[in-house]
C-alpha cells in the first residue's frame, strides 16, 4: 500500500487515485443499472438475480468492501481537493485583488464547485437508497414481503421515495456527466484527438444513468410495475 500513501501525499496523486475509484464507481453504476433493468423483464428474472447475486455471500462480501472502500475513499479526496482549492483561492485573492465581478460569478459555476454539491447530493442520495433496500430502515410493510421485486415495487410507489429518487438520480447523471471525462484527465488521457470523443461519451454516459434509474419510479407510477404490458 505504500504507492497508496505516495500517491495520496500530493495533490496530483490524490486527483489521480480519485479517478481510479470514480471510474470504478461508474463501472459499478453500469453493472447496478444492468440488474435493476430487469425489472423490466418481470418478477422472476428480477427475483432470481436478487436471490442467486445475495447466495454468493463471499463475493458479496468482498464486492461491498472493494465498493465501500473505493467510495469512501472518492468522498475523503472530494473534501481534501475541495478544502485546498478554496485555501489556494483564498490566497491568490490575498496576494493579488481583483474588482471583477466575473471572476467571483465563474467560481461559482466552475465545475469543480458543483461537483462538490452535486457529490453531496449524491452521497445524502446514496444514504436514502442503501437505508431503504439494503437496510429496510422504516419500512415496516417490507417485513411480509420475501420477493424483492415486490419490496422494489412498495418503495417506489411511495410518492415521497419518488419524488427523491427521481431527484437523486437526475443530479447523479449530473456528476456524473462531468465525472467521468474528468476522471480520464486526472489518468492523463488527455489528448485533442481523445478529449473530444471522451467529453461526449462522459455526457452520454451521464444521460444514460439518470434516465435509466430515474424510470424506474416514473414507470411504477404510471402503471402496477415496470414489466407490466
Amino acid at each position: 500500500m505504500n504507492w497508496l500513501t505516495t500517491a495520496l501525499s500530493s495533490s496530483v496523486g490524490q486527483k489521480f487515485v480519485m479517478g481510479l475509484t470514480g471510474l470504478f464507481l461508474c463501472v459499478f453504476l453500469v453493472i447496478h443499472l444492468s440488474g435493476n433493468l430487469l425489472l423490466y423483464v418481470g418478477p422472476e428474472a428480477y427475483d432470481q438475480y436478487a436471490h442467486f447475486l445475495h447466495s454468493q455471500k463471499g463475493f458479496l462480501a468482498f464486492s461491498q468492501v472493494l465498493l465501500y472502500g473505493a467510495f469512501f475513499l472518492h468522498i475523503y479526496l472530494a473534501f481534501k481537493l475541495s478544502a485546498t482549492n478554496v485555501t489556494s483561492r483564498f490566497k491568490s485573492y490575498k496576494m493579488k485583488a481583483s474588482k471583477r465581478d466575473d471572476r467571483m460569478v465563474a467560481a461559482l459555476v466552475a465545475p469543480e464547485a458543483w461537483m462538490f454539491r452535486s457529490g453531496a447530493i449524491v452521497l445524502l442520495f446514496l444514504i436514502v437508497h442503501l437505508s431503504d433496500f439494503k437496510f429496510e430502515i422504516g419500512w415496516d410493510i417490507l417485513e411480509s414481503e420475501s420477493s424483492p421485486y415486490a419490496k422494489a415495487g412498495i418503495i417506489l410507489r411511495d410518492v415521497w421515495r419518488a419524488v427523491i429518487y427521481i431527484l437523486g438520480s437526475l443530479v447523479l447523471g449530473v456528476h456524473v456527466s462531468h465525472g467521468f471525462a474528468s476522471a480520464f484527465q486526472s489518468l492523463g488521457v488527455n489528448h485533442p484527438k481523445y478529449t473530444p470523443c471522451i467529453k461526449w461519451c462522459s455526457i452520454a454516459f451521464g444521460w444514460i444513468v439518470a434516465i435509466g434509474f430515474a424510470s424506474f419510479p416514473i414507470i411504477w407510477a404510471l402503471t402496477d410495475s415496470p414489466a407490466a404490458p
